[in-house]
């Protein structure tokens, strides 16, 4: 195998796209040095400033998600698309990869299309326990299909499936260590429990109007909180500040958030899955309804249906969340075997296998 290998790898729009390609690319640097990595994502999205801040070289597309209502962002699809789809083919013969790796998201769907109609080996990370159609669609000219859940045999040639699991952050392995550091940094009572609430990177409506609901429950509980409300509610819930609530738009410090909580409310994206079965804390589960095939709940039901952690839909906060919440800080057996229970879907390795498939293409 060449000594400089070079690779395209597409994912972005949300932190769930653009972490395990960042993962995918850190790894594959520790293992050849001297590989060259562009990035290809979508103009104006949050991957156009990540990427760049974790040391790589990233393109922009000219593409964006259909709405699921009609807007004139839909009407332009067909326009934006075909524009990707020339620009992709541009940046394809001008970098000429050896290999294109997507992790999801629209501009992914372009750039992986044409790689696979140039015969360029691509490789697709599918996150979710239940595909979307872009993925299905690029499945046929797919080298290697990494999954992260059992049974998507059904979606995908099973010679092409491989399962490795989602990739996570490196940091995460190591949290244990971190607790006295981490209560330190966060400014935290170490004799409070404390709660840790994640709506993803954008962040999520429905989960922050429930914790500005129950902040009076929280207090009576005597817990404390940290609320990453994502960077378009931010302005909306700063004014909750106070000695027992931190509310955050975004937190980079990922590990020692892990290491300081006690029990995480999440929605259920496959990278945030996959993350807290490494991290092996009690978990509640609010799962976005509004996302393609419902994935969300998908993922979170393969989980709890092994009992690694409380399912909560939108729907039934109101009647389930207090009881359920007070049994897992209340019932320390529940809550301990929620952990092993999670800690047992865990695939730390997935990072390291997923690059194996990769550069088993090049050999």
């Amino acid at each position: 195998m060449k000594t400089n290998p070079r690779f395209i790898i597409s994912g972005g729009g949300t932190g769930g796209h653009i972490y395990p390609a960042i993962a995918i690319a850190n790894e594959i640097k520790a293992q050849f040095p001297e590989a060259e990595i562009l990035f290809v994502g979508a103009q104006n999205k949050m991957e156009m400033q990540k990427v760049p801040a974790a040391g790589y070289k990233i393109e922009g597309l000219w593409i964006a998600g259909i709405q699921r209502k009609l807007t004139l962002s839909n009407l332009m699809f067909p326009i934006k698309f075909l524009s990707s789809l020339i620009k992709s083919r541009k940046i394809i013969n001008n970098f000429k990869p050896d290999v294109v790796i997507g992790t999801g998201g629209f501009a992914s769907g372009a750039v992986v299309k044409v790689a696979g109609d140039m015969n360029i080996p691509t490789v697709i990370q599918e996150q979710n326990s239940y595909p979307g159609i872009t993925n299905k669609m690029l499945a046929k000219k797919a080298k290697s299909i990494c999954v992260a859940y059992e049974g998507l045999e059904r979606f995908f040639d099973k010679n092409k499936v491989q399962l490795t699991g989602n990739p996570v952050r490196q940091d995460l392995l190591t949290i244990d260590s971190k607790r006295t550091e981490a209560i330190e940094f966060f400014k935290l009572n170490p004799n409070k429990k404390t709660i840790v609430v994640l709506g993803g990177s954008l962040g999520a409506r429905k989960i922050n109007k429930l914790i500005e609901k129950e902040l009076s429950f929280f207090e009576d509980n005597k817990v404390q909180i940290i609320w990453q409300c994502g960077k378009f509610y931010f302005e909306e819930y700063k004014k909750y500040q106070s000695q027992d609530v931190q509310v955050y738009a975004f937190i980079e410090q990922m590990d020692l958030l892990y290491a300081a909580t006690d029990v995480i409310i999440s929605r259920a994206g496959a990278s945030s899955v996959s993350e807290l079965a490494i991290v092996g804390k009690p978990v509640i589960f609010i799962p976005s309804p509004n996302v393609a095939e419902d994935h969300q709940t998908k993922n979170a039901k393969s989980v709890a249906d092994k009992n690694g952690a409380v399912l909560i839909k939108e729907s039934e906060l109101d009647e389930r969340f207090e009881s359920d919440f007070n049994k897992l800080i209340s019932d320390e057996k529940f809550a301990n075997n929620l952990s092993e229970n999670l800690k047992q879907l865990a695939k730390p390795n997935a990072t390291k296998d997923i690059v194996k498939q990769i550069v088993q293409l090049i050999k």
